[in-house]
């Protein structure tokens, strides 16, 4: 820990001069003057307003993708304006006569797949948080959140659902969108904001922006933007509260279990009350996720949990401040740990949420807050007591765009006591100490963990950091309860590399978190180091291509490897939206403790300390995914610990454009072990109906069966916008068992909510 400590602090003052240094120079970008409207603007894609022609014009889009050396070959065309309630966004998008690629008219749209014009803009003018609204050629609506200055594809969350409006009109030549946009819908600074306008131009394989972005990097980054010079500032949005009430009943039939069926009503609300323009002050009573989308299953032949993403409307805005500090498999904070729990089988329950506030935002130009509390209710067919989380978070902004951030999280155990025996509580409630010399089991009062992050964010993002120091604490270990981590990245036009370095203690418990190595090793350091070069080929069909490399350990505390990989890849993008991929791997384990690969298929136990060492081969390919029939493949074959692995997975896709598509996902191993009674074979197979009979009625119907656990998954959902940001959902989902083909249990729920403005 000591040694580790000091490379962090090294590391730490070395990146924050580099910041330092890198924060001197000037930021691309130009000027753009925004008006006040001089009259009510009609959303009718019609630019005859006053307004509109004399607006400033951000025109001249440049290129990013498939080269960053020439003007886009369609140009477009952005006007701002504002009034005292809405932001007005207008854009003329010139195009030849050919089909528009418009996968369907659901709103969210796959951002790859879709042409598609958007705003993206920093309202708060450090270059790290915003928002983008996007529209397609068909006027289907698209909107997110925007974290870590859009450096990568990760920071843009496509899942913050809000109210907004727009009208496209389409032409022979050129189409043309209008969206408003409400300043109560999103935080701002009333004076001082970049923006950037970014097209994505599918049909001819083009990526645009106004202002022009190297090819290396997002062109939607925050830091490619230009900067907004209002008239004059903007209005305060004065009293800004929202109420979305909803109501949802259904039926529940558990055959399984042979139980009566079951009535169920349930009555709640979020509200949202902007404290000030730029921190909102979010609440939720009685919250319901019966409407959101099943989680994907995957085959995962690893050691670890696998981590879904979050898909719930609550826990999204400003999610960056929760769900970032740390690295990927060591946070912190994973907000799917509430209202979500394991049972004694190992599937995913839902746990009802009592209430839940979040208090977020700017609240000055350096300084973020982020405090939420979350209280859930007990389940005694789960052995959950009442539960408390507190997650509060402090954020720092230094240099141009890089942050320190402070973190605690505390999650509290209630009414403990309230069930006979410990056999009775569910494992992640108890903890076995010594007492005396001997092994007692006893209830956990609380789990926390606090610490601070340094990320690392240079004004032309050639540089990335993150850094961690973060401590634990539950009443019982007082040493070994830490984790810290390190990463560097450097990205430029030719080449990529990045290093990171991370350790965690054999007692560091973050309850509330996602930490999957603790699972498996007690305590480990893990290191990774990648360098990918790029080459972009002239005249030829390839738009970038080039090699990669990297090597990955993981040690426990005493120094043992117990991991070790090292791995070469080649991957070609071709201009017709194609890819192919391929990579070699050697593989060492060395396991700290039993495993079986093929649980629950066979017994088969591979023992603790027992070391493996295999080689494996992929080849992946994407077909033009422009074309109405496109798929994906990919292939692997070589080693498994002592036996041999053969997989092949992938989508197979048609769309009926722009009303509906129809595809399946697959995915097959087939797994042969010495000692095991047979070969084992993995299949999961999802094929999936999406519906768009228009931009408001949307119907999905998602089949899921995987063969490991003999489980059929059906859900089929039923939505209809009413109004903006105002839905009813019917959903019916149902589980089999398919030999023999029955049901296991079955649901059907309705559910209508509504947007205020109070």
């Amino acid at each position: 820990m000591r040694n580790g400590f000091r490379f962090i602090c090294c590391l730490l003052l070395a990146l924050m001069a580099t910041s330092y240094a890198c924060a001197q120079k000037h930021a691309p970008g130009t000027s753009l003057f925004v008006s006040k409207a001089k009259e009510k603007i009609v959303l009718d894609g019609v630019l005859n307003e006053t307004t509109w022609t004399d607006a400033q014009v951000a025109t001249d889009f440049y290129l990013n993708y498939p080269v960053d050396t020439m003007a886009a070959r369609f140009d477009s065309e952005a006007r701002v304006a504002f009034d005292e309630h809405f932001l007005y966004v207008s854009f003329v998008c010139y195009e030849d006569s050919l089909p528009n690629i418009v996968q369907s008219l659901r709103r969210d749209i796959d951002w790859e797949l879709n042409d598609n014009i958007g705003v993206y803009f920093d309202p708060f003018n450090d270059f790290t948080n915003g928002f983008y609204f996007t529209i397609t050629p068909m006027g289907v609506q698209s909107e997110g959140v925007i974290s870590n200055g859009g450096s990568d594809g990760d920071a843009f969350n496509d899942n913050w659902d809000n109210k907004w409006y727009s009208h496209v009109t389409r032409y022979r030549d050129k189409w043309i969108a209008e969206l408003a946009i409400p300043f109560k819908s999103i935080r701002y600074n009333r004076t001082s904001w970049n923006m950037t306008f970014l097209r994505n131009n599918v049909k001819k394989n083009e990526i645009s922006s106004w202002i022009a972005t190297p090819i290396q990097y997002v062109p939607a980054s925050l830091s490619y933007a230009g900067r907004v010079e209002w008239e004059e500032p903007l209005a305060h949005p004065g009293a800004n509260i929202s109420l979305i009430p909803y109501v949802a009943g259904g039926v529940l039939r558990d055959k399984e279990n042979e139980l009566p069926t079951e009535a169920t009503s349930e009555i709640g609300f979020d509200a949202k009350i902007a404290i000030s323009p730029s921190l909102n002050l979010d609440l939720t009573v009685n919250p319901d996720f019966s409407q959101v989308e099943v989680d994907r299953q995957v085959i995962n032949l690893t050691r670890f949990e696998f981590g879904f993403p979050e898909r719930r409307q609550f826990f999204l805005e400003n999610s960056d401040l929760f769900a970032q500090p740390g690295f990927p498999d060591s946070r912190p904070f994973f907000s799917r740990r509430i209202g979500l729990a394991r049972d004694t089988l190992g599937n995913v329950q839902q746990v009802p949420i009592t209430y839940g506030a979040r208090l977020s935002g700017k609240i000055s130009k350096d300084w973020r807050l982020g405090v939420m509390n979350m209280q859930t209710g007990s389940d005694k067919s789960l052995g959950l007591p009442n539960q408390n989380y507190t997650v509060a978070v402090v954020q720092r902004q230094v240099f141009s765009r890089s942050n320190i951030s402070f973190i605690f999280v505390n999650k509290q155990n209630l009414g403990l006591g309230s069930y006979d025996s410990t056999k009775f509580y569910n494992p992640s409630v108890l903890r076995t100490v010594q007492r005396g010399g001997e092994q007692v089991t006893e209830l956990k009062k609380f789990n926390r963990v606090y610490g601070v992050d340094f990320n690392l964010f240079t004004k032309d993002n050639r540089w990335t950091g993150d850094m961690f120091v973060h401590q634990s604490a539950d009443g019982n270990a007082a040493k070994d309860n830490y984790a810290y981590g390190a990463f560097v990245g450097y990205n430029t036009r030719r080449f990529e590399i990045n290093f990171a370095q991370q350790g965690i203690g054999k007692n560091y418990n973050a309850e509330t978190g996602f930490v999957p190595g603790l699972g498996v090793y007690p305590g480990y350091h893990q290191g990774f180091a990648g360098v990918d070069l790029k080459l972009y080929p002239e005249n030829s069909p390839i738009a970038i291509m080039g090699p990669g490399a990297e090597a990955n350990y993981t040690a426990l505390p005493s120094g043992t490897i117990t991991d070790r990989s090292f791995s070469l890849s080649y991957d070609i993008n071709f201009l017709n939206t194609a890819s192919i991929s391929a990579r070699a791997s050697r593989i060492f384990q060395r396991l700290p403790s039993d495993f079986n690969p093929l649980d629950p298929v066979d017994d088969l136990t591979l023992a603790a300390g027992d070391e493996f060492a295999w080689s494996e081969y992929r080849i992946s390919f994407s077909s033009d995914t422009r074309k109405v029939f496109n798929y994906s493949i990919e292939g692997g074959f070589g080693g498994f610990y002592n036996g041999k692995l053969q997989t092949v997975n992938g989508e197979v896709n048609y769309r009926y454009q722009p009303y509906g598509s129809f595809g399946v996902r697959y995915d097959y191993s087939h797994i042969s072990m010495p000692g095991a009674s047979r070969d084992a074979d993995f299949l999961l197979v999802g094929p999936r109906l999406d519906l768009t009979l228009t931009d408001k009625i949307f119907f999905t119907t998602f089949v899921q069966y995987i063969n490991r656990f003999e489980n059929i998954n059906l859900n089929a959902r039923f939505q209809w916008r009413f109004k903006p940001a105002s839905d009813f959902f019917l959903v019916y989902s149902e589980n089999y068992i398919p030999t023999p083909f029955a049901t296991k249990n079955r649901a059907l729920v309705a559910k209508l909510t509504y947007w205020f403005n109070l």
